[in-house]
């Protein structure tokens, strides 16, 4: 029950579950309204240039504000309007149109993200930079940042390379730098910090780490690990033939078939029936039998070292990675990618692939 209570001559209003509607009419007459405060900047000869930069980032805007859930309602957020305003004017300052994508993905990343202090920081601070990075520093910040951050979800290690492949063709979408300034450049724009006592690993190191359900020795066949882990996995319900894989890597050898360890978690059953599929997840005992069956994988150094040889041999196949990896080794020390650089770095790789997930 709620009570209220107003003097004998007041008027009482009471409103519940107020919302504000927002349509993209209205969405453009707030984005013209916050210009009216941002274009106070510029002298009347600049007016003209500014329009024109400013409007080729409200028609890049508003469609993928549109095609988020109740994307619009963002406008009438303070917040989102103040944020508004200052990609504006970087908008204005900036002559280069990637940067109109640029910040129309880093608003869209404020909207998706935006409960998230950190990162609305990141994003704030990105929005100040975006006139300010240079072409070639812009390229091998968002590069490096999708070594780090994208995965294939792909079991097969060549259909996964060629994924890779594919992604990187999109995003080194340019000439990679050959000096090593835009280092320096993004450390000074706060988008990195730099450790020069430290190097990257390798992207052998990297990609046998993250494919690690890939790049391994497993089970030789018809061994006594073989037939244990067949043994198990029949005693667990599991079918031997759907979850052991002959491994590409090394033809005498089986494995599990995921791409990385962590994904035993995520394992299901599929059942095909006249109206679909049924999925069922693994139980808590059929994953220990997975696990337990990893366990049986070969130790040995030796064929270790074959098979991350063999990973590599079938990288360097394809242009793309062969390219990236050669620039990799040259990079001359290490550098942490900072809240900044991150959104900066994300937005840039979604504008050129826009199938990559969200930022966590």
């Amino acid at each position: 029950m709620e009570i209220q209570k107003a003097g004998d001559n007041s008027q009482q209003i009471q409103i519940q579950n107020l919302t504000i509607g927002i349509d993209e009419k209205r969405a453009r007459e707030i984005y013209d309204e916050k210009y009216n405060i941002a274009k106070n900047s510029f002298t009347e000869e600049a007016l003209k240039i500014a329009n024109e930069r400013v409007k080729e980032l409200e028609n890049r805007l508003i469609p993928k504000m549109e095609a988020i859930d109740n994307g619009l309602k963002a406008f009438a957020d303070p917040s989102f309007q103040l944020l508004l305003v200052e990609a504006q004017k970087s908008a204005a300052a900036t002559e280069r149109k990637v940067d109109y994508d640029l910040l129309s993905e880093l608003l869209v990343h404020r909207i998706e993200k935006g409960n998230d202090r950190h990162v609305r920081t990141g994003v704030h601070r990105a929005v100040e930079i975006v006139e300010d990075i240079s072409d070639e520093a812009l390229l091998a910040l968002t590069v490096v940042h999708s070594v780090n951050s994208f995965i294939p979800t792909s079991s097969d290690v060549n259909h996964a390379l060629d994924i890779l492949n594919g992604l990187f063709e999109k995003i080194m979408y340019s000439e990679l730098p050959v000096s090593n300034n835009w280092i320096e450049h993004l450390d000074i724009l706060d988008a990195i910090r730099i450790n020069q006592l430290g190097t990257f690993k390798s992207i052998e190191d990297i990609y046998t780490t993250m494919l690690n359900g890939i790049a391994v020795v497993g089970i030789k066949k018809d061994s006594e690990e073989y037939n244990q882990a067949k043994d198990i996995l029949q005693k667990n319900g599991l079918n031997f033939n759907m979850i052991l894989v002959v491994n590409a890597l090394n033809p005498d050898f089986v494995r599990i078939n995921i791409n990385n360890i962590e994904e035993v978690e995520n394992l299901k059953i599929i059942h095909s029936v006249d109206r679909g599929n049924i999925v069922i997840p693994f139980s808590d005992t059929q994953k220990q039998a997975v696990r337990s069956v990893i366990e049986l994988y070969s130790k040995d150094s030796n064929l270790m070292t074959k098979v991350r040889k063999t990973f590599m041999d079938e990288w360097m196949k394809r242009p793309n990675l062969n390219k990236l990896k050669l620039w990799w080794d040259k990079l001359p020390y290490a550098f942490s990618i900072t809240s900044v650089g991150k959104v900066l770095a994300h937005a840039n790789a979604q504008r050129c692939d826009k199938t990559l997930p969200p930022l966590n």
